[in-house]
């Protein structure tokens, strides 16, 4: 009975951490996407306006262009490329999930934020209660793995292994399995889909999994490329339970 509760625990948390994001990710895009297409024609036409003038711009003139231009690079908006580029919004339902998902696990790239005042004190609220929330989940998938850590351990034990070699063991497995799976595989799948280098992949996965998060590199974020539907939302959950790994390697 202990075990079937426990279970229904597990599985009462994890779906309510991510309803808790999915529904982060819904009022962001609400809240920040008309603000962002405002944003994004603003700088159309200050593009237009600087290709009509560019011949007789004065000094003052430039510098402001480049102060502006400078801006909206920061802000996510890209003034290159055609029309559509204005339809693309970066608070898409993947990049708002995306977005929640780096908020809770305190990565905080910087690259995507709200700029609306109601986007900015939903996104403190969402904070302060999404971040005891995942620590809770990540404790909780943590504890899950080392069930699994314990079961090996108790296989090897009836081999008739001594305590001390099991405990080696299984923390050399998962530490080799999580290198593996979550620092070298991965980098392989951004050098593919982001043409970085291998290095940069392994500079990127660690960044993000010690939750340092530069933001220098970035998923999915470089203007040009064709990136597949869905593939920052893989990205999340590569994230959500590389910190599982990560949480399970302190308990162990």
């Amino acid at each position: 009975k202990a075990m079937c509760s426990d279970k229904l625990k597990t599985g009462l948390l994890v779906a309510s951490y991510f309803v808790y994001l999915l529904v982060g990710a819904a009022v962001f895009q609400v809240l920040e996407r008309t603000a962002e297409k405002q944003e994004k024609m603003a700088a159309a036409q200050m593009k237009e306006a600087f290709l009509q003038n560019f011949t007789h711009l004065t000094v003052v003139e430039m510098e402001q262009f480049m102060k502006n231009l400078t801006e909206a690079i920061q802000n996510g908006v890209y003034s290159v490329g055609n029309e559509s580029e204005i339809e693309d919004s970066n608070w898409d339902f993947s990049n708002s999930f995306f977005f929640a998902g780096t908020v809770v696990s305190t990565i905080g790239y910087g690259t995507l934020h709200p700029k609306t005042a109601g986007g900015q004190i939903f996104c403190v609220f969402f904070a302060l209660f999404g971040i005891p929330l995942n620590i809770v989940f990540l404790h909780r998938v943590g504890k899950m793995l080392s069930l699994l850590c314990k079961k090996l351990g108790k296989f090897l034990h009836e081999k008739g292994m001594r305590k001390k070699k099991i405990k080696f063991l299984t923390l050399l497995f998962f530490l080799a399995t999580g290198i593996l799976v979550f620092l070298c595989l991965p980098s392989v799948f951004f050098q593919i889909t982001e043409g970085w280098s291998y290095s940069e992949g392994i500079y990127f996965a660690f960044i993000t999994l010690s939750t340092i998060g530069f933001g220098d590199y970035v998923v999915g974020k470089q203007p040009g490329r064709n990136y597949f539907s869905y593939y920052r939302t893989l990205v999340a959950i590569w994230i959500l339970f590389g910190l599982a790994w990560i949480a399970l390697l302190f308990n162990l």
